[in-house]
């Protein structure tokens, strides 16, 4: 069974930093394309960063340049490191690796 379980959610002021992560159990991490997709209030949820089991990573165009994500395959654990944040980064985030959710991390950004 997978499991991925969230963690490093919390409140920020604009301008500040997170990290996210992601445990993984039940799958062969390393083999394992991950993603991160959030929602907002209201919102449709949306692909926010992937990275495969090479090492190839892509982001949505709002997020280019401010986050980062990366995997450590010894630790099954894959991380989404947020900089620069903004209000509007303000959404739940969810670990996904086909075809399993983890169950999400609060991020809120004040202005």
């Amino acid at each position: 069974q997978v499991r991925l379980v969230e963690s490093g959610g919390g409140l920020v002021q604009a301008g500040g930093s997170l990290r996210l992560s992601c445990a993984a159990s039940g799958i062969i991490f390393s083999a394992a394309t991950m993603d991160w997709y959030r929602q907002a209030p209201g919102k449709q949820r949306e692909l926010v960063a992937t990275i495969t089991r090479g090492g190839s990573t892509t982001y949505a165009d709002s997020v280019k340049g401010r986050f980062t994500i990366s995997r450590d395959n010894a630790k099954n654990t894959v991380y989404l490191q947020m900089n620069s944040l903004k209000p509007e980064d303000t959404a739940v985030y969810y670990c996904r690796t086909l075809p399993s959710w983890g169950q999400g991390t609060q991020v809120t950004v004040s202005s």
